[in-house]
């Protein structure tokens, strides 16, 4: 019946004189701490690694949630009716901040005449989010919309659009803070 390695190992020790298996025995010890301290610096190259530090990539809980929440803001956002524009705007100033706010405000603020005037409707779903950055209570998204106006006179029309998003975590929910179009 064969030995274990380990038994072959030791017999050996044992069959060599005492400063020969002293010597065998420090090679052999030296090589495991080697080989240990070689397995922990790959392991910290892995886990310090940016993309491992990117949680999109490895934190799927948390991932879903962003994309959700920001694909949910978008969608309240930009979806409105003549007669729920108030709905519209109080619902922006819960889910953008910061610059995104900002450049909202400016938006609506023209969006808000042409929609009663011309009896304006939009309706915003959002086709696919992708969570590129998750750092912390930070988070950066590219997110693909398809949009539909309709008129009081007119035939509904379609768009798609494509944002970046940068969204960050505040009080426990994500907000939009930066917006640019692709």
């Amino acid at each position: 019946m064969a030995r274990p390695a380990a038994t072959r190992l030791l017999s050996a020790l044992a069959a060599l004189d005492g400063r020969r298996a002293r010597g065998c025995a420090v090679a052999v010890l030296v090589l495991a701490l080697v080989a240990g301290g070689g397995l922990l610096f790959r392991a910290q190259q892995l886990t310090g690694s940016p993309s491992a530090r990117n949680a999109a990539l490895t934190d799927h809980a948390a991932t879903s949630r962003v994309s959700g929440e920001v694909g949910d803001a978008l969608a309240r956002v930009f979806s409105y009716t003549p007669e729920g524009l108030d709905d519209t705007e109080q619902a922006a100033r819960e889910l953008l901040a910061g610059k995104a706010a900002r450049q909202y405000e400016t938006l609506f603020a023209r969006v808000r005449r042409q929609a009663r005037e011309q009896k304006l409707t939009l309706a915003t779903r959002v086709v696919e989010t992708g969570v590129t950055r998750l750092r912390g209570d930070r988070a950066e998204l590219l997110v693909f919309l398809d949009q539909t106006t309709t008129r009081a006179d007119r035939k509904p029309t379609s768009a798609a659009a494509q944002l970046s998003v940068t969204a960050r975590r505040q009080h426990g929910d994500w907000r939009i803070v930066a917006l640019t179009a692709r």
